[in-house]
């Protein structure tokens, strides 16, 4: 299905949310290293529950690595300064949502990365800088699975 993308995520609460979204709608979730935390730390494993068998999470070494084994058609990077909104893109299966740190986002390196197919922005209130990273992981998955008919769930 979606493949979301953390690059060196930081806060294990917000990865743990990312593996049971990703457990629940069959996204997978690829993370890239360096990670703020542990997999064995319990905030990660709390906001996780018990979906952490039930879903496909891969971490790369690197985002070289990451684009290696993913081998990506179409990547769609999420940035409060994006061009384009998230619902004026229409997603299709394999397709690549990828996320920067929470404390500073993407980097300009990243943002235009030779592997971004669109700079996708969610909206906000201008005064504010920027939604919670699983929060806008899970937007835009919904999204994402909501244009292909919700493929595989029960309705």
């Amino acid at each position: 299905m979606f493949r979301i993308l953390f690059l060196t995520p930081e806060i294990p609460g917000n990865t743990g949310n990312a593996i049971r979204l990703a457990a629940i709608t069959g996204a997978e979730l690829h993370l890239v290293e360096p990670l703020g935390f542990d997999f064995s730390d319990a905030k990660l494993r709390r906001a996780g529950l018990d979906y952490h068998d039930l879903a496909v999470v891969t971490v790369h070494k690197s985002i070289g690595a990451a684009w290696e084994a993913l081998r990506p058609q179409r990547v769609y990077a999420f940035t409060s300064d994006g061009e384009t909104s998230y619902t004026d893109i229409g997603y299709l299966p394999g397709d690549v949502l990828m996320f920067g740190r929470e404390s500073v986002g993407l980097s300009e390196e990243l943002k235009h990365d030779p592997h971004v197919t669109t700079r996708v922005r969610l909206p906000m209130l201008p005064s504010l800088r920027s939604l919670n990273l699983a929060n806008a992981a899970s937007i835009a998955v919904f999204e994402a699975w909501r244009q292909n008919g919700f493929a595989g769930a029960t309705l």
